[in-house]
């Protein structure tokens, strides 16, 4: 008899985000005329800009001409890609070879499949509140799994303290849900940790292109003593707007060992095996992404979601309400006083906004609200003005 991964057990039955599309859905069969804000999922509302476009309509053309044409590539990413990689991580002085870049179809995948490198029997540390694919990964594998607090007493940003024991650990920043960014000195006590404890850091730097103060650490290797410890994960989902198209890229340092072997080797390896690589067309879209253009159209468009970051924040200044990020990030995470669940039933009826409740994201986030800057201005300006006149100031 066939035998399943008993582990799946233990995962909430829905995903967050199906959780919250179902109470949607069910809102509005019952009030077909409402007009409602979307501020719950993360997903961006600004089209690809001209230079990835651009690049992306000549690639798809070279795959019709049979000089041109591309078959199955080097599932590690194509060299042109990783190059353009490397001389962005350059500009903040990380150095990089492109052999430890990995070009995948996103963040979120390959922070799961990482976790296939290591032991089950590792005791994993995961910040609570948390983007829960760390927390669901980990479950389905059947893992250890040690949380540290995240609370408004320390910002949402834990630190290591006496007695903290781990093997791997889990960093976000800025943080997805609360915004929260990590300073250099933050960091460097998160590296001196994972060194003293033999420890290794999975690092997410999915947000790193909203971060406007350059006093903060875009990349875990601006950090003295990284490149032993951690493993960064990033995507241009958010950076230029991606998440339809697909595309993440995973730094493995080449000196990072853990139990006398090279993670660098080991995930070459693994990938070899399963996966094929990005399509070259959408690879040529993301080379475009770091060029002089590319750079430029999408600061463009981060700065308008900073905009809209900027303008929520204001309005919860306004209500006397307290929260996180709205600034080097695209997240506000608020405190909303009561069941986080009660208050997203609550801003979807009377004012039509539809947020994340906190505690998705762990038992930490209870009482507290993500919302997202991902939408238009006038969206942003009309959802606003629409919490205002419910909430007034507290």
């Amino acid at each position: 008899m066939v035998k399943i991964n008993g582990n799946f057990k233990s995962l909430k039955t829905n995903y967050l985000f199906k959780n919250i599309g179902k109470k949607l859905a069910a809102f509005q069969a019952e009030n077909p005329t409402a007009s409602i804000i979307k501020m719950g999922i993360g997903d961006v509302t600004i089209p690809l800009c001209p230079p990835v476009t651009a690049a992306m309509a000549k690639a798809a053309t070279e795959m019709g001409v049979k000089e041109t044409f591309k078959g199955y590539e080097d599932n590690q990413g194509y060299d042109f890609l990783k190059s353009a990689l490397v001389k962005y991580y350059q500009k903040r002085n990380v150095m990089l070879f492109p052999d430890e870049i990995f070009v995948g179809d996103g963040a979120k995948e390959d922070i799961a499949n990482f976790l296939e490198l290591f032991s089950p029997d590792n005791v994993v540390l995961i910040p609570d509140p948390v983007y829960p694919v760390y927390m669901d990964s980990n479950i389905m594998a059947g893992r250890n799994i040690s949380l540290i607090d995240g609370n408004e007493r320390n910002g949402f940003l834990p630190m290591p303290s006496e007695g903290l024991d781990a093997d791997i650990i889990f960093l976000c920043s800025p943080n997805n849900p609360t915004g929260a960014v990590y300073t250099k000195e933050q960091l460097q006590e998160w590296v001196d940790f994972a060194r003293e404890h033999k420890a290794i850091i999975l690092f997410d730097a999915a947000y790193e292109a909203f971060i406007s103060d350059d006093t903060l650490p875009h990349s875990i290797y601006e950090i003295e003593g990284a490149y032993e410890v951690a493993v960064e994960f990033c995507s241009l989902s958010k950076t230029a707007g991606f998440t339809g198209t697909r595309l993440g890229y995973t730094v493995v340092p080449e000196r990072l060992k853990a139990d006398g072997e090279s993670l660098n080797k080991m995930w070459a390896r693994r990938q070899g095996t399963k996966h094929n690589g990005v399509a070259y067309v959408i690879q040529r879209g993301a080379e475009a992404v770091f060029t002089e253009a590319g750079q430029k159209s999408c600061a463009e468009t981060i700065e308008y979601y900073r905009g809209n970051a900027a303008i929520m924040a204001e309005t919860f200044k306004y209500l006397n309400i307290w929260f996180t990020g709205g600034v080097n990030s695209p997240y506000i995470w608020l405190k909303c006083k009561k069941d986080s669940w009660a208050f997203f039933d609550e801003l979807l009826s009377r004012a039509g906004v539809v947020g994340t409740p906190g505690s998705g994201f762990g038992k930490c986030g209870e009482g507290f609200f993500r919302l997202t800057a991902f939408n238009t201005r006038e969206n942003t300006i009309e959802a606003m003005e629409r919490i205002k006149r419910i909430f007034n100031r507290f």
